[in-house]
Order: C-alpha cells, then sequence, then structure tokens
C-alpha cells in the first residue's frame, strides 16, 4: 500500500500555513519598539529616558545694537491686562472640517502711561520772584505701545480643517499665532485707552513734581497740563 504526503496548499484540505521569515521579523521588531517606548513613557527602563531624550542648544548669534535714543518721558503709571481672543476663519463653500480655522487665545500684557518732559520750555515754567511758588505747565499723558508677555500669553485651543492640516505640512511657520497675538495687542491698547491711565499718570507726575519742588524751598506748585 503506497501512502502520499500532500501540501495541504494544493490538496484544498486547511492545514496550518508557514509564516515567512520577514513577517517574523517585522513582528519581533514592533514589539522591541512598543517595549521601548512604553519604558520610556512608564520609567519602567531608568536608563531610556536619557537615550532618547532630547537637547537644547541655543546657537543665536550676538544681539547687534541697531540704534539709541535718549528718553525724557516720565512713566508714570502701567497697566496690565488681559484679553481672550477668539478668532474664527472660515471659507464660503466649504464645511469647517474641510478648509477653517478658530484659535481661542489668552493674551496677557502692560500699557505704560508717560508725560514727555522734554517737550517741556521756558515759557511752560513761572517762578514769583521770591522763589517760593512755581507753576508747570505739562503736554496731556499719553499710552505707550501695548507690550504682549510671552510668558503669560497662551493658546488655549486651536481647531483647523483638513486642508489646514496640509497646509501645515508644507510651511515655513506652521500654528503661526501672529493674527491672534496682534488682536490681543489690538484689544489691551483698547482697553487701555477706557481704563484712565492717561489720567492717573498725570496725577503721578504732579505727585512727584510737587514733591521734589517743595524739597527744594518752593512752597505752593501747581501743575497744569494742555497745550
Amino acid at each position: 500500500m503506497t501512502t502520499s504526503l500532500k501540501d495541504p496548499e494544493t490538496t484544498g484540505r486547511p492545514g496550518k500555513r508557514r509564516v515567512p521569515g520577514w513577517v517574523k521579523a517585522l513582528t519581533a521588531l514592533v514589539v522591541v519598539l512598543v517595549v521601548l517606548f512604553a519604558g520610556i513613557r512608564l520609567s519602567l527602563l531608568p536608563g531610556l529616558r536619557d537615550l532618547f531624550g532630547t537637547e537644547t542648544r541655543d546657537r543665536s548669534g550676538p544681539a547687534l545694537l541697531k540704534s539709541l535714543q535718549d528718553m525724557s518721558r516720565y512713566d508714570a503709571a502701567s497697566g496690565n491686562f488681559q484679553v481672550v481672543v477668539d478668532l474664527e476663519k472660515d471659507a464660503k463653500y466649504l464645511p469647517d472640517a474641510i478648509r477653517g480655522t478658530r484659535t481661542l487665545y489668552v493674551g496677557a500684557g502692560t500699557v505704560d502711561a508717560y508725560v514727555d518732559l522734554g517737550s517741556v520750555g521756558e515759557r511752560d515754567v513761572t517762578v514769583d520772584d521770591d522763589r517760593t511758588s512755581a507753576t508747570i505747565r505739562l503736554p496731556h499723558a499719553r499710552l505707550g505701545r501695548p507690550a504682549l508677555d510671552p510668558d503669560h500669553s497662551y493658546a488655549v485651543s486651536k481647531q483647523r480643517g483638513l486642508l489646514d492640516r496640509l497646509g501645515d505640512l508644507f510651511s515655513d511657520n506652521p500654528n503661526g499665532e501672529q493674527a491672534v497675538q496682534k488682536l490681543a495687542v489690538k484689544h489691551i491698547g483698547e482697553a487701555a485707552r477706557d481704563s484712565g491711565l492717561t489720567a492717573r499718570a498725570e496725577k503721578n507726575t504732579t505727585g512727584m513734581l510737587q514733591g521734589l519742588l517743595h524739597s527744594l524751598g518752593f512752597k505752593e506748585v501747581h501743575v497744569t497740563y494742555g497745550t
């Protein structure tokens, strides 16, 4: 009696197929990588975090002096402001999931109020003959440019459509926040104008000059503001 051995694949009968060698090697590599990253994530292997850690190097060049300016203004008051910017950009005929962005940004910044003492001339200062009374006329206080504080400003959330995400892959500045930062500066400046900061600056300037001239022997010191 003759018995023949046949491959299950040729007979159509169910049987166990051999796994190719490259599949086993790929599976083993995936398992090793999973274990490594799990060890880093869970800190199970102490040395792996240092092995795959990142190192930050500052390769910036020296700062260059562009110009010098003499300051003749007295910074008399400063205000701290915070604004929540909700900026949304939509495409006309596409849904937000395809094209569109929405950024929620918290902007914190400061605005200074100052009095320009450099514009005060001889006609703006009047002293009586006994040098006991003085009248000083100053220009109205003005607001400086809002300065955004990067340490306390941050994006709360960012939503982007599919096309915007793909565009970020080829952009030199992906997820740029210039638009919301400019908007935050604008709103902070508007809030400073409505805050009464300039009035406070004039009051502080008056107090400073009165204290200075009183220490020089003047008994009466009058400070006015206007052109």
